[in-house]
């Protein structure tokens, strides 16, 4: 069969043609995104490696995807915007691996489009992935969402912290939900600061947000964005809430909560 390179700028919904697909994903490499890879059915997936992060969040999911029998690439925050998988396509370098990408010869420091192109012989089908466990919590009254793609309408007016980079798309995933204030994962900033383009999207609409960095919280993890997080970006409608760059996210947080009531 004719296996086919397919770009996505989030993995947390892929159409079908994804299945038996390598996929270049500029969702984060995290364990969550992984698992939506395999969900949908991916042959391998190139994901961004958001900096790696905390506890190596950032490429979490190549373990997964490794136990799972899915070939799994990330690329180097520093070499293309997260968020965008053109760009990843275009410009982007692999920084980690697993076995099974590295078995079809993949290495860091390859283009990502080589390294899509030597993913096509990856092994396919894969197990079915085991269901995920609960990635909506409430703490503190603040609601933690381990991706931002899992907001409802009822968190109109209230504080959310996600786990998702706050790429430029994520702006566009959160706007119509309207929280009190929004937070993400700076992603290690990366290429053209594009883990944090989506504060000045937000901002238009005079939403506030704010992103934490990298190696303070687990990328993928709202408690940790909330929990462990130090604050690396802001936009003016967080600052006029009290959010500073160097700041705790839980502190801001705790405090924008309390006003709401």
């Amino acid at each position: 069969m004719n296996v086919t390179v397919l770009t996505f700028d989030s993995v947390t919904k892929l159409p079908p043609e994804a299945a038996g697909a390598v996929v270049i994903g500029g969702s984060h490499a995290a364990v969550y995104a992984a698992y939506m890879s395999v969900k949908y059915g991916c042959r391998a997936a190139i994901h961004h490696d958001a900096g790696i992060g905390k506890d190596e969040a950032g490429v979490g999911g190549l373990d997964y995807a490794q136990q799972l029998g899915m070939a799994m690439a990330a690329v180097a925050t520093a070499s293309a915007r997260i968020g965008d998988a053109l760009d990843m396509m275009t410009r982007g370098t692999i920084s980690r691996t697993n076995p099974l990408a590295a078995s079809c010869g993949v290495t860091t420091g390859m283009p990502c489009r080589e390294a899509a192109e030597l993913l096509m012989k990856a092994p396919w089908p894969h197990a079915e992935p085991p269901a995920k466990g609960e990635t909506r919590h409430l703490v503190e009254g603040i609601v933690c969402l381990d991706s931002a793609s899992l907001l409802v309408s009822e968190d109109r007016d209230r504080v959310v912290a996600t786990g998702s980079h706050g790429a430029l798309n994520a702006a566009v995933a959160t706007a119509p939900f309207r929280p009190r204030l929004l937070m993400f994962n700076d992603a290690g900033f990366g290429a053209d600061r594009g883990g944090v383009l989506a504060l000045g999207a937000l901002e238009k609409d005079e939403i506030a947000a704010i992103a934490v960095a990298a190696h303070s919280a687990r990328i993928g993890d709202g408690c940790s964005t909330l929990q462990d997080g130090t604050i690396s970006a802001v936009n003016h409608p967080a600052y006029r809430l009290g959010a500073r760059v160097g700041g705790s996210a839980l502190a801001l947080g705790r405090a924008v909560a309390e006003k709401i009531g």
